[in-house]
């Protein structure tokens, strides 16, 4: 039997019903946790890191539930935000002190590389190691409008960053993995 489809409207009213919270929870995951889950991986890249910030995404959305005010169309930001946070912690968590987070490319090529030999897709592969080069929030904003769809303004709820400042990263993001790629094909 299929799982229902809810419109964000309808989750957000599941959600904000003490009663029929739980399910509007349950809904939400079960649309958007797909998503989230390759959102993190993309940052991330590793699957065991992935699978831990869905797991500390799903918490942070379930007790701060009562905390969101928005409406329908700012549902999917909010979650997004979540999950872009806790994906940087497990980044940061990666880090020494005074160590930045871009920095750390090499051992996430290292994680990509071993779970490829598993994967076996070698475009998709070499894209991934495209981005790993890029700093991460050239990269957070490529992922986000590439393969999520995400409008700038979206993307902006999410990042906190401005529109302006994410369609330069975004450009600069294109032309450094176009390059990465030509010189590696």
């Amino acid at each position: 039997m299929a799982k229902p489809h809810y419109s964000d409207e309808e989750l957000c009213d599941l959600l904000r019903n003490p009663l029929t919270k739980e399910i509007g929870f349950r809904a939400l995951l079960g649309q958007y946790g797909r998503m989230l889950y390759w959102h993190i991986r993309r940052t991330v890249i590793g699957h065991d890191d992935a699978e831990d910030a869905v797991q500390e995404t799903s918490i942070k959305i379930w007790t701060n539930l009562d905390s969101f005010k928005g409406n329908a169309s700012q549902l999917k930001a909010w979650i997004y935000r979540i999950a872009t946070n806790e994906a940087l912690q497990v980044l940061r968590k990666r880090t020494t002190f005074m160590q930045s987070i871009d920095s750390i490319g090499e051992e996430l090529n290292r994680t990509l590389i071993a779970e490829n030999q598993l994967d076996g897709n070698k475009a998709e592969g070499l894209l991934q190691e495209a981005l790993l080069k890029l700093p991460t929030q050239q990269r957070i904003a490529f992922n986000l409008r590439y393969y999520d769809e995400l409008t700038y303004e979206q993307i902006a709820e999410i990042t906190g960053k401005k529109v302006g400042n994410l369609k330069t990263n975004y450009h600069f993001a294109v032309e450094k993995i176009r390059t990465y790629l030509n010189e590696n094909i």
